[in-house]
């Protein structure tokens, strides 16, 4: 009870959690000495969690014919004990769970005995199912290994979830937290609502997943009125794959917008300016024009530049740059410099790589 406790007051009080990548070789085997480096990256950026296995590592690892599941997850949590040292905080570790109910019990065993603390759990394998059977599933799950909810946007594996299906969640007692990204306002609200509705908005942090607006999420404050009054809550943190990338500048982003929402200072203009950059970027990056094809490689293709990967392989070989991809990536990289985090990066890479 005491660790559940201290896992729901570090959530809430919000973090950076990057969506690991998965570092593979020219021959699409796990590269070892890069997967490390990333983790390595993540933490020294000031990352105060980070999440395996989720989408941005490649549902594909969790196929037993991959066999990449274990020794991803095995990866990150060492490099996490080493980084935890003297006054350092153990970094939050989330596992991402995915299929049935049979594989995603196994799935919360197997991170939770590696030490993670919480499951993010993917709902897509249960894509025909009624509220009523993804509850029971979520039920099961949450018995092996606390939960950090997950709205994922159907483009890329999810489905829609009704409102009534998160109210449900919410009460769900081991539920630490909820990531939202469905890439949708409405989507979006019918969450953070259900939350307010379920009476648990002070024991369940709401995470922003949706890449297209970030900062927004971040900022603003979402109050819905009720019987007996108003409820107000705010998306805390991130669990986000844009900061699988410049992670440096996500950390310092997240703790300004924290020191605005302190003071109750009104927004800075140039924070809605701001706001448009990011999601501009995470256009280049995450490829809306082709329906998110491009989402993963052009993540790689970052970290490529950056010298943390060799290159923008995926599992999947057919999974590569969109046509023009390449050239948006070109362009907000000159447009906005002072998104990026490369000059941190070249001065500790051959650290990191070592």
């Amino acid at each position: 009870m005491t660790m559940i406790l201290d896992l729901r007051k570090r959530l809430m009080k919000g973090i950076v959690i990057p969506a690991h990548p998965l570092a593979l070789t020219s021959h699409r085997k796990l590269d070892e000495r890069r997967q490390r480096a990333l983790t390595r990256y993540y933490l020294a950026a000031g990352a105060a969690g980070i999440a395996v296995g989720v989408h941005t590592t490649q549902f594909e690892i969790h196929d037993a014919d991959v066999g990449f599941y274990q020794p991803v997850l095995e990866l990150a949590a060492d490099e996490a004990r080493r980084f935890t040292t003297g006054p350092r905080q153990a970094p939050v570790k989330v596992a991402g769970l995915v299929g049935k109910t049979l594989q995603a019990t196994r799935e919360a065993a197997r991170a939770r005995d590696l030490g993670y603390d919480c499951g993010l759990l993917s709902l897509g394998a249960m894509r025909d199912a009624a509220d009523a059977e993804l509850i029971e599933h979520a039920r099961a799950v949450a018995e092996v290994i606390p939960l950090f909810g997950f709205y994922l946007q159907p483009s890329v594996g999810g489905r829609i979830l009704s409102f009534d299906f998160w109210r449900r969640f919410a009460e769900i007692e081991s539920v630490v937290a909820i990531k939202i990204a469905p890439f949708n306002r409405y989507n979006t609200i019918d969450v953070i609502r259900a939350l307010a509705a379920a009476g648990r908005a002070g024991e369940i942090a709401l995470y922003t997943g949706n890449d297209d607006n970030i900062l927004l999420d971040l900022l603003t404050e979402f109050r819905f009125e009720q019987s007996g009054g108003g409820c107000s809550l705010r998306i805390v943190g991130g669990l986000l794959g844009h900061w699988a990338v410049w992670t440096f500048k996500a950390v310092e982003l997240l703790s300004e917008v924290h020191e605005v929402v302190r003071n109750g200072r009104p927004i800075p203009a140039e924070l809605l300016t701001r706001n448009i950059q990011i999601t501009d970027a995470n256009a280049a990056l995450f490829d809306p024009q082709h329906q998110f094809a491009g989402c993963l490689p052009g993540i790689h293709e970052v970290l490529r530049r950056q010298g943390l990967l060799l290159g923008r392989w995926c599992l999947n070989p057919h999974e590569e740059l969109s046509p023009g991809q390449m050239e948006e990536i070109d362009r907000v990289c000159r447009a906005y410099p002072h998104l990026s985090d490369d000059s941190l990066v070249r001065e500790h890479l051959d650290e990191w790589l070592a």
